[in-house]
């Protein structure tokens, strides 16, 4: 990591993002960058590729002084991402070290060096079934972590003890949301029995994280015009789609050309959230301004098939079916990107779609400027498709369709935030 600001700023931004997907969440994600750049400015001239593990221990036993227990699970965590995840180091040990802490950092860069081959077998697992390569990239690091957490005891010794005791660790020490700990047990479960071809048998009195029930944030019409007013260009339209057609930011992004029938009024999500496909409607407003936006792209993907750069990424299998896939028209990305990039999986250089952050800045800036003080995000846009077809008359089970929920149970949780619950009640300060 360099001294200049700029290079910094987007070390750290970066950071943030890799805490986001190994499970924390947002609101909490600012604390963690916040002990790993006090661990940066601990010890300064010595930068952290450099630093050992005795350097984090000493760091966690000052804060053990001054801070709460609870502040040096958390910080300790923080290092474990920032050595595990982003720097993938492993710490050297102090002349009188011998044991590394748990989960952590330097035990998880330790992991997937000593276990190479199987991280090998479970990417290609990974593959085989079509799963994502955020998938990958989270089934992996929760297989280092679960390694690293047992002292990176061999494979064929693990047993069902053990994944209870990493599942009660996540849940009592690390204090994780019920659904990050339900993906590292899918990923624990797929590695045994992907990987090591047997069961991981019976773990079944886990301690589980407590999962909250919470209502989604939902803006009024009104609230979504004034959102959708402060945003221009590609981020328009891009948000447009999530409010009018009830699109999860990914599915969004991963639309190709093909996706969107203008004669029918549809847009056809493919692999979506569970490996579904499901058909939702193309809102009239934004046909204009998504034909304009088609014919820019249209000129990009003309741009790149002279230059002869490779063409957009598709499923290997599909790839096979039909060679020439990848360079046609239709399979294009709706939303690629304006710079080119390695393919992590082929090395291929290529154009992928847009990165999910720049709408969700897009959205966070337009929601300041808007005046909305609730916390708005790319997914309340899509709970707003929801709750406001419901309040148009439309039926549940059409909604539950057009979300792509498996259980009605799901879509339910919209009718509680119609009900609003007390409103016919006049309050006694009133009576």
């Amino acid at each position: 990591m360099g001294d200049g600001g700029k290079e910094v700023k987007d070390f750290w931004r970066v950071y943030r993002d890799i805490v986001i997907k190994t499970g924390v969440p947002v609101d909490k994600a600012k604390w963690y960058v916040r002990w790993a750049e006090k661990f940066a400015k601990s010890l300064k001239g010595k930068p952290l590729k450099v630093r050992s593990q005795q350097d984090v221990e000493a760091f966690l036993d000052d804060l053990k002084v001054k801070g709460r227990p609870w502040q040096v699970e958390q910080a300790r965590a923080a290092l474990d991402i920032l050595y595990g995840d982003l720097l993938n180091l492993d710490l050297g040990k102090g002349d009188h070290e011998e044991e590394t802490f748990r989960d952590a950092g330097p035990g998880v860069g330790e992991a997937k060096k000593r276990y190479r081959d199987l991280f090998k077998k479970l990417e290609k697992a990974l593959r085989l079934r079509h799963y994502s390569l955020r998938t990958e990239q989270s089934y992996g690091s929760w297989l280092a972590r679960f390694l690293a957490f047992l002292d990176l005891k061999p494979p064929d010794e693990l047993d069902s003890e053990a994944v209870r005791e990493y599942l009660d660790y996540l849940a009592r020490v690390r204090q994780v949301s019920a659904s990050t700990q339900n993906q590292a047990l899918n990923a624990i479960v797929f590695f045994f029995r992907e990987v090591l071809g047997r069961e991981a048998g019976d773990f079944s009195d886990f301690v589980r994280a407590k999962k909250p029930r919470r209502l989604p944030v939902v803006l009024s019409r009104e609230e979504v015009e004034g959102l959708l007013a402060n945003l221009d260009s590609v981020y328009l339209l891009q948000a447009g789609l999530l409010y009018g057609g009830g699109l999860r930011l990914m599915e969004c992004l991963r639309l190709r050309v093909k996706d969107v029938d203008f004669a029918q009024g549809q847009i056809m999500i493919r692999d979506g959230k569970g490996q579904k496909d499901r058909v939702t409607v193309l809102p009239e407003r934004y046909i204009p301004l998504l034909r304009e936006h088609l014919l820019m792209v249209r000129k990009l993907f003309e741009q790149d098939r002279e230059q002869g750069i490779g063409g957009v990424y598709i499923w290997p299998s599909l790839e096979r079916k039909y060679p020439n896939a990848s360079k046609q028209w239709g399979w294009q990305y709706l939303f690629p990107s304006r710079r080119l990039s390695v393919d992590p999986r082929s090395g291929e250089v290529r154009r992928h779609h847009l990165h999910e952050s720049g709408l969700q800045r897009a959205v966070k800036k337009a929601a300041d400027k808007a005046g909305l003080v609730k916390n708005v995000g790319c997914h309340t846009l899509r709970h707003c498709f929801a709750t406001h077809l419901l309040e148009g008359g439309y039926d549940i089970r059409t909604v539950q369709e057009l979300m792509g929920h498996d259980d009605v149970s799901t879509t339910m949780i919209y009718t509680h935030v119609l009900n609003r619950p007390g409103v016919a009640v006049r309050s006694p300060a009133d009576f």
